[in-house]
């Protein structure tokens, strides 16, 4: 497959306005109302592209806004193409988890407010019939994970034989979790004729391999990968092992942490912080993998709404949460590679909003220090916290 290396570009933000787009009043009255103001440089870079049709693929860091990219000329060309008759779906998206799927099924619906196009999230971990009533009644816009869209095909529930549109969103997470032949299997029920938009934070030999099987000729777009907004600030705090507990609870105690974003390396190692700064006084959940879906949507909701002011979580978490109020990444454990990180900083500093990222660092994890350093291109602050006494804490835990 040519993939047109040629128009791979990295574009600069530029003074550009959604009118421009010419998309349909009823989009741009959405736009408004969900409060858009201009479009980003991945929107201004794709949209374009995908409203005339084109297969594309965009490469983007986080919170670069890509999600109305694809959004957005879906529910113009839906429109403007007019009511079908049948109750098929007409625009799939796929997604690697249920939280993304419901972030995503919330900015269909936002911005298709003033539109009769209907949208429904499908996923595991939930009672399958409200998903078959949706399908049943005909939703235009199907917002899936793999492995529950296919049990809903498996039963006759659903028909993904008309899709005009199809998003593989997070391509290269999709493939981490192992959802290449659950793909593969969706490739071959969809139409030959749709339109194929593909969207990944990075571009590996696998992610390639998926392109050339599910898109024909496709756009590419590349807009600042593998650097983390320049709205982040970084630091790393050296610490041993055993006092990272002590040290995260007085980085706690003395910032102005209004919503806090924990990474810890393993579940286990999850709950046990979660418990740790519970019992410090601080209003804290876990989200990870072995939460139910109730449970993960619960810590969600209350993260969304306030109620508590720390997430801890795993690396599930890396990706894909749009939440634009964080005003703290902490990285408990240091992720095990450089790219993770800018995954996980990505969280902080969106939209345009200031953010800073902690990261506890111990001897043995210097060299990724350096790597992370290497990729953010400039040397990251060591910080130490003058009134901890590293000495005392470190006699308390022997």
């Amino acid at each position: 497959m040519d993939l047109n290396l040629s128009l791979l570009v990295n574009i600069k933000e530029k003074e550009m306005s959604f009118k421009n787009f010419k998309l349909d009043t009823r989009v741009e009255r959405g736009l408004e109302a969900a409060g858009y103001m201009k479009p980003t440089p991945i929107q201004d870079a794709a949209i374009p592209a995908a409203l005339a049709g084109n297969d594309l693929i965009g490469t983007a860091q986080t919170g670069t806004g890509k999600t109305a990219a694809f959004v957005l000329p879906i529910l113009h060309n839906l429109l403007k193409s007019g009511k079908k008759d049948s109750r098929g779906t007409r625009a799939l998206i796929i997604t690697p988890t249920r939280e993304l799927a419901d972030q995503i099924n919330n900015v269909v619906n936002q911005l298709a407010k003033f539109t009769t196009i209907r949208s429904a999230a499908v996923y595991g971990g939930v009672n399958m019939q409200p998903q078959e009533m949706a399908f049943q009644r005909g939703v235009e816009v199907i917002v899936a994970c793999p492995g529950r869209l296919l049990d809903h095909l498996s039963r006759g529930n659903a028909r993904i034989d008309q899709v005009e549109f199809l998003v593989l969103d997070e391509a290269d997470r999709l493939l981490d979790m192992g959802f290449l032949p659950s793909i593969r299997r969706i490739l071959n029920q969809v139409s030959p004729s749709r339109q194929t938009m593909l969207f990944s934070a990075t571009f590996d030999k696998n992610v390639e391999q998926l392109s050339a099987k599910a898109l024909r000729s496709p756009r590419r777009f590349a807009i600042g990968i593998d650097a983390p907004a320049d709205t982040v600030t970084h630091a790393f705090y050296p610490v041993a092992q055993h006092l990272k507990q002590d040290l995260l609870k007085k980085l706690l105690q003395d910032n102005n942490l209004k919503s806090v974003l924990i990474f810890t390396r393993t579940k286990h190692r999850a709950d046990r912080v979660t418990r740790k700064i519970q019992q410090a006084g601080f209003a804290a959940a876990a989200l990870h993998s072995n939460k139910s879906q109730n449970q993960r949507k619960c810590a969600m909701d209350m993260f969304l709404s306030g109620k508590i002011k720390i997430l801890i979580a795993t690396d599930i978490a890396a990706r894909g949460l749009d939440i634009s109020h964080i005003s703290h990444v902490i990285n408990f454990d240091i992720p095990d590679c450089a790219t993770d990180y800018i995954h996980r900083i990505g969280r902080t500093g969106r939209a345009k909003r200031s953010g800073d990222a902690f990261s506890l660092v111990t001897r043995e994890d210097m060299a990724t220090a350096r790597a992370i350093e290497k990729l953010v291109g400039a040397p990251i602050a060591r910080r130490i916290i003058k009134d901890f006494n590293y000495n005392e804490a470190m006699q308390k835990a022997s």
